[in-house]
């Protein structure tokens, strides 16, 4: 895993990769950072695509390691969409499918990543403020992984 800090989008302010969620400091948003260094080094195109056909693929990008039995989110489809890119004045345009992900919903994508770090940090229980596709995800991911939600 390449990240190795998060950093306050505001003040600047950096923190280990823990389960903070804002800066201590300005009440800011937390960014991952990362050894640029290393991953221009070592990330390759062949390296990603080796991956498994998931969102983990890119676990080298991503701030948590990928948790074992979690759903398999991403990699959903593209379809094309001439008529849109016409009206845009684009020669080619693609759309991703993001209801081909285990709860028909882009929020799975993030409660994949939000959930391995859960369970990389050892916490036992997802929970989030939503009643709609985010509350579904998070359900739905900690069915899988056998935690509370």
């Amino acid at each position: 895993m390449y990240a190795t800090v998060l950093t306050c989008s505001s003040c600047g302010a950096g923190y280990p990769l823990d389960d903070r969620f804002a800066c201590e400091r300005c009440f800011g948003p937390l960014e991952p950072g990362y050894d640029t260094d290393a991953l221009r080094r070592e990330l390759t195109r062949e390296r990603i695509e080796r991956g498994p056909r998931t969102l983990w693929r890119y676990a080298d990008l991503l701030p948590a390691r990928p948790a074992p039995g979690a759903l398999p989110v991403g990699c959903t489809p593209l379809i094309a969409a001439p008529r849109l890119a016409a009206a845009l004045g684009l020669r080619d345009l693609h759309v991703k499918v993001e209801g081909a992900n285990p709860t028909h919903s882009f929020k799975d994508r993030v409660v994949s990543v939000a959930s391995a770090k859960a369970v990389e940090l050892g916490l036992t229980a997802l929970a989030c403020p939503s009643t709609g596709n985010l509350a579904g995800a998070v359900a739905a991911q900690a069915a899988a992984l056998g935690i509370d939600a």
